[in-house]
């Protein structure tokens, strides 16, 4: 059986003597205990070392308590083997999406035995507490305009395993797939097959796709099944994946357009957009840009550390493609480095290398276009596209009408549509230098069907369905009169046919109005 896991050895036994064993007691890590730093130090010293699941879920809290304000931790869900997965968020409300406050995650540990960047992320969230109560403007301004997901480890029990073999000790596999051996960034629907056989279909969407049925009779991962419903809940924006094994910074697509090739460019839609952002990463990363071939990630040198994700290799399943075809969200794949699991020494200069790019990073959220999409009366259109002529690829608003669109400078056309509404088309130019977001709000008008548009409607009924007035012509047509000024009286065609209204008269036998079939 199953221990209740509300259950606690401390009230329902009564000594120790009895005995109580708590199998839970290792996943809750000690959060009762606060574990203050070291005598002598201030509260905003970060521990440059690894942490164990339990020492990570205490260093999240204790900083969440101190940034009570800004901050708050929560859980997605849980992995296989009963950890929680934990973020905390950053936001000056934190808890809830704010009109107009673009969300942004940032992914940490996927594969558990590349830990580098759940470190990354454990000193960022100290960081950004930290700096945010000494008044840094810079942590200050992004924390009140944007809301911040930190999931430092997305696989805890592969990280349990290459732990277990320490650094410098972990093999290149170890601890890389979760509790159930499920590679967890190959474990996402494959919607990228998909959307390359729709391709060539005219007038067919090709963003927001479903998820197929057919992937639910697999072995789908729980933490996989946590953070595509995290994806669900939170309207997010942009999103990094941090991995270790190279020094690269990668984006989608993953999956080859030709599923033969094993290396072959495959650009989105949004190919210039993913390289801004990949572009942001890498130039602020001294490593990155270190233009010595015999260094970590040499091998690309000559692309500035930037590569289209099935142009270095191809695979399925992963996140960042599911992301794109799956939601609004825009997501890169970062690789901190060519040790998965580095020593201790090595975490403070990795922190030194990425603290600025992560900033940029995040940053970058603030680019393109953002806005609120409503009715003549005020009311928000939830679910409304926002379509850029040249880029099929539609974002769409959230439940409070908001959306924001990431795009490269330049003029664009952007076209606001919902089902009901007529169309919003208009012109936007983002200057180059422009590094917050234009706004572009966009008031729809409801549709006015008219007696054409309401005829073509009926059509498409199908032969033999009756129509509003109770009676259907030839191939189902409707007969239905058109509105005419009061007093009009309707004549007869010059070519001596049968009036509009015969069908539909004749047809009632003799119940029919003889005063109305004088012609």
């Amino acid at each position: 059986m199953a221990w209740p896991y509300f259950l606690d050895c401390r009230h329902y036994f009564a000594s120790e003597e009895e005995g109580c064993y708590d199998p839970l007691e290792s996943l809750r890590g000690g959060l009762e205990a606060d574990e203050a730093p070291p005598s002598g130090l201030p509260p905003t010293f970060i521990r440059f070392a690894h942490h164990s699941y339990a020492q990570m879920v205490r260093v999240l809290k204790r900083t969440e308590a101190r940034c009570a304000h800004v901050a708050k931790t929560y859980s997605i869900g849980r992995s296989f083997d009963g950890k929680d997965l934990l973020v905390i968020e950053f936001s000056d409300r934190p808890g809830q999406h704010q009109l107009m406050e673009p969300e942004v995650k940032l992914i940490g540990n996927i594969h558990g035995n590349e830990v580098a960047g759940r470190e990354m992320l454990i000193y960022l969230a100290q960081y950004l507490c930290s700096e945010y109560l000494l008044g840094n403007p810079r942590i200050q301004r992004l924390l009140n305009s944007t809301r911040i997901h930190l999931l430092p480890s997305m696989n805890p029990d592969g990280y349990e395993v290459a732990a277990a073999e320490g650094a410098g000790y972990n093999g290149w596999t170890s601890g890389r797939q979760n509790a159930q051996n499920l590679d967890l960034n190959r474990n996402f629907p494959d919607l990228t097959s998909e959307y390359y056989r729709l391709a060539e279909a005219r007038g067919v969407r090709s963003d927001h796709m479903p998820i197929p049925q057919h992937y639910w009779w697999g072995k789908v991962a729980p933490e996989t099944k946590a953070v595509m419903k995290w994806m669900r809940t939170i309207p997010f924006v942009l999103s990094a994946s941090l991995h270790g094994g190279d020094l690269v910074v990668s984006y989608p697509f993953d999956f080859s357009k030709h599923p033969q090739e094993e290396k072959m460019f495959s650009p989105t839609p949004d190919e210039k957009v993913f390289k801004l952002l990949a572009r942001a990463y890498a130039d602020a990363h001294p490593m990155m840009m270190d233009r010595s071939e015999n260094r970590c990630g040499g091998n690309f040198l000559q692309r500035g550390s930037v590569i289209n994700g099935a142009d270095w290799y191809s695979f399925t399943g992963g996140m960042s493609d599911f992301n794109y075809l799956h939601t609004n969200c825009f997501e890169i794949t970062v690789e901190l480095g060519c040790t998965k699991f580095p020593p201790e020494e090595a975490l403070y200069m990795l922190w030194q290398h990425n603290k600025e790019s992560l900033l940029r990073f995040v940053e970058m959220v603030h680019r393109g276009i953002k806005g609120v999409v409503m009715d003549k009366f005020g009311k928000p259109v939830k679910n409304a596209r926002i379509a850029v002529k040249g880029i099929r690829h539609d974002i769409t608003t959230a439940p409070d009408g908001d959306y924001w669109r990431l795009l490269p400078p330049g003029s664009h056309i952007v076209i606001a549509q919902a089902p009901g509404y007529s169309k919003v088309i208009k012109k936007v130019t983002i200057p180059a230098q422009l590094k917050r977001a234009g706004r572009v709000d966009f008031i729809l008008q409801p549709l006015k069907m008219g007696p054409k548009k309401f005829l073509n409607g009926l059509r498409r009924t199908g032969p033999g369905l009756r129509n509003p007035l109770g009676g259907a012509g030839p191939q189902g047509e409707s007969t239905e009169p058109r509105l005419e000024p009061l007093g009009a009286r309707r004549q007869p065609s010059a070519s001596g046919s049968k009036p509009w209204w015969w069908s539909y008269f004749t047809s009632l036998g003799p119940h029919r109005p003889r005063w109305l079939l004088k012609y």
